[in-house]
């Protein structure tokens, strides 16, 4: 069975297709074809909204599902003409947020991914800037500077979650890749010793690693299954004997991995 959606905003629609798909990941059996209809900040707009989501339905199908953050009342007026279920996702809380904080809300456009708190951003982007410069290794440089240093073998998902905490929590997160040198010599390069309170482990299980290092390097040592045993063994015996918090990142989402780091480290968001 397959279902189309929108998703509707006045502003970049992130917030819509993240409360949308929160809500859509609870029907198993329905294949969602998804369309994001962001900055629609004027009548004209709206109509034109109106007219893609009419455009869409067929004869004897399903009608469309809308999922809106439409700040405006207005232009939510006209995007409910359309032939769509339309589901107001402010709607379901504001009156009620408004009633127990008793004031109004702003109905402002682009509230939260917008320029409206200056300092949260500037820290993003310095710390996505520091995750990068710092990634797999590249420079060790500032790591008195690094809120965290994901260590791991190649592959594990330290570049994804350091990029993700950079830029969902402003965290300043540095990785850095455990070789066969180093794992072969049996400890930390010596310039992690001194860092070792902020390192945060990340492995895999060696069938699902073969499976990503054979789509990177097909066929190679670096990818064959007893070399994955090898260095995922070598590397998890490395983090007990150090006392280094790791993770199984196996089966799990990068939200997943950065959200249980920052639970099992208290390292606190910064970008709310």
């Amino acid at each position: 069975m397959r279902r189309l959606v929108f998703f509707v905003s006045d502003s970049t629609g992130i917030t819509a297709e993240t409360l949308g798909n929160a809500l859509l990941s609870q029907f198993d059996d329905i294949d969602f074809d998804k369309v994001t209809l962001p900055f629609v900040s004027d009548r004209a707009l709206a109509q034109a909204a109106v007219r893609s989501i009419d455009v869409s339905c067929e004869v004897d199908a399903p009608r469309p599902v809308v999922f809106s953050t439409l700040s405006n009342p207005d232009l939510y007026d006209i995007v409910c003409t359309s032939r769509a279920l339309v589901l107001d996702l402010f709607k379901a809380f504001l009156p009620r947020l408004e009633e127990e904080l008793q004031m109004g809300s702003t109905h402002a456009t682009g509230r939260y991914h917008g320029l409206v708190n200056r300092p949260n951003y500037e820290g993003r982007i310095e710390a996505i800037d520091f995750a990068l410069s710092h990634d797999d290794g590249a420079s060790v440089k500032h790591y008195d500077r690094a809120d965290i240093i994901l260590v791991g073998v190649s592959r594990s998902g330290k570049t994804p979650t350091c990029i993700y905490l950079a830029m969902q929590f402003a965290i300043r997160a540095a990785n850095y890749p455990l070789t066969n040198d180093d794992l072969e010599k049996g400890g930390l390069p010596r310039f992690l010793d001194r860092f070792v309170r902020r390192l945060y482990g990340l492995t895999i299980d060696p069938e699902r690693l073969r499976q990503i290092r054979h789509n990177r390097r097909p066929d190679s040592r670096y990818a064959s299954l007893a070399q994955c045993r090898t260095e995922v063994a070598e590397v998890e015996a490395l983090f007990r004997s150090r006392g280094i918090p790791y993770l199984d990142t196996s089966h799990s989402s990068v939200e997943e991995i950065a959200s249980r780091i920052l639970q099992d480290t208290g390292l606190q968001r910064r970008s709310f």
